[in-house]
């Protein structure tokens, strides 16, 4: 049961997409995974510079090994068992007229194409679990990441299984959560917010 109950009227996918750690522990179709990326692709970015970079590695191969052991102890325990381990990326510079510049809007455009992908993999059946629990050298080492570019974040894709073998820790949290109310982060006109 999905807990989530919006304060005003928007579409249902946007309640319904939550990041679940249960997953069925098979690998997923590389044209499955494509699929996702595809609507990735179609995010909108700034000057349509299109600075997202994605890595996949697909469970049962080496690099998908590489991956995982780089990833912070918390999300081992279950990333294993995703069909897929993305690595999303977003360039930090770009070289235009032989001149390298920054890109600094890249890791908010990164961010879009995750959106986008993440809502394509919940109209797929799949879920997408984004994590920020990673050590940025080990993976950074396994994919043969790029100078100009950073690590975001690492997306266990693969099909949800609500039955897969969790701690008791874990699986309470199996649950969509709620988010901060709009006036906590929201003002009209002026920065009105106390200091954190």
């Amino acid at each position: 049961m999905n807990p989530r109950t919006p304060t005003h009227a928007i579409e249902p996918q946007f309640l319904s997409r939550w990041s679940p750690r249960g997953f069925d522990g098979q690998p997923l179709p590389e044209s499955e995974v494509l699929r996702c990326l595809e609507a990735a692709r179609w995010a909108p970015s700034s000057g349509n510079s299109q600075p997202w970079r994605y890595v996949v590695t697909l469970n049962g191969t080496p690099a998908f090994q590489a991956v995982w052991a780089g990833l912070a102890e918390g999300n081992r325990v279950w990333a294993h068992r995703a069909g897929a381990l993305l690595v999303a990326c977003s360039l930090t510079s770009s070289l235009k007229r032989g001149e390298r510049k920054p890109l600094g809007a890249s890791a908010f455009d990164a961010g879009a194409a995750w959106m986008s992908l993440a809502l394509q993999a919940q109209a797929q059946g799949l879920a997408a679990h984004a994590m920020g629990g990673f050590d940025a050298a080990t993976v950074g080492a396994a994919i043969g990441l790029g100078e100009h570019a950073r690590i975001d974040c690492v997306i266990a894709l693969g099909r949800p299984d609500p039955q897969a073998p969790l701690s008791a820790e874990l699986r309470e949290r199996e649950t969509p959560n709620d988010r901060l109310p709009l006036a906590d982060w929201v003002r009209l006109d002026r920065w009105t917010f106390p200091e954190a």
